[in-house]
């Protein structure tokens, strides 16, 4: 049975621990909230590009321009945003679980697969179980940047091109709300233009200098801010699981301190009682 020293030490190390996930959760709330404002920025220029590129695409031929081509899939790379730490719930093990399936579903169907991991945890999950990771980028999410995008999207853009991929697939978990995420599987290239709507298809354009150089200006871009969007939803939605998971710890030690508080008060009542009586039992032998 634990004495009174050892519950009392019990409490002050839950007391500690309970200090540090609060502290957590604080410092998580202040890096979701510049993910937000970053996130606020991104999705409309993200949308506009996303329905310029759509409205060009749909009045010019597909093969003025590589990334727009259809072409047999045989090697298909998939990159898989993870973060770069732990201590956030099962924000991790969702995204990695919706990769591993999309990874063999497209194994079944006869494809070769190699990945682009972006995010420390997806590169350690992947290469401990030996698949075939062909670029990674991790340790950057503290200080994420438009560079950091730029290094997985130039990458995936030059080995598509070049012939190495004939499919880019691109798996990332996109947040709501702190408290509500869901993974996103998506083809990053070839890039398939939007749907658009009959006043948004009625549109008819003069192209200057011409068709061809302006995809080529604004696919790379789109590819670009893709993967950018993508990192920027994926830290929006890491720091939100992480204060939800931080903020249910620390309501968790408060009930661990409670009821070792209530063991210790009992514990403590007990030994109380036992050294009255025992006075009491002295005291009556004495008579």
């Amino acid at each position: 049975m634990a004495t009174l020293r050892d519950i009392r030490r019990k409490i002050t190390s839950v007391k500690k621990t309970q200090q540090i996930t609060k502290a957590m959760k604080m410092v998580a709330a202040a890096k979701l909230r510049r993910a937000q404002a970053r996130i606020t920025q991104i999705r409309p220029y993200a949308e506009t590009l996303s329905a310029m590129l759509s409205n060009v695409a749909s009045k010019v031929d597909h093969s003025l321009n590589k990334f727009l081509q259809e072409r047999p899939v045989k090697n298909v790379a998939v990159i898989v945003v993870a973060a770069d730490r732990g201590l956030c719930g099962s924000f991790n093990a969702n995204v990695i679980r919706h990769a591993k399936n999309e990874i063999d579903k497209l194994v079944d169907e006869g494809k070769t697969v190699t990945l682009v991991t972006a995010g420390k945890k997806a590169f350690e999950f992947f290469s401990k179980r030996d698949y075939a990771i062909d670029h990674k980028l991790s340790g950057f999410f503290n200080h994420l940047a438009f560079e950091h995008a730029l290094d997985i999207s130039q990458y995936v853009q030059s080995q598509f091109v070049n012939g190495a991929y004939d499919q880019i697939v691109l798996i990332y978990t996109k947040a709501e709300s702190a408290v509500k995420q869901h993974i996103m599987v998506e083809q990053l290239l070839p890039i398939k233009p939007q749907e658009l709507d009959e006043e948004q298809g009625s549109f008819e354009y003069i192209f200057e200098p011409g068709p061809g150089v302006i995809l080529d200006k604004l696919c790379p871009k789109s590819v670009n801010i893709r993967v950018w969007q993508a990192m920027a939803e994926s830290y929006y939605g890491e720091e939100g699981a992480r204060m939800m998971a931080m903020d249910n710890a620390t309501e968790n030690a408060q009930e661990m301190i409670n009821n070792l508080t209530l063991h210790y008060n009992k514990a403590r009542q007990a030994a109380i009682t036992k050294e009255i009586n025992e006075i009491v039992g002295g005291a009556e032998a004495l008579k």
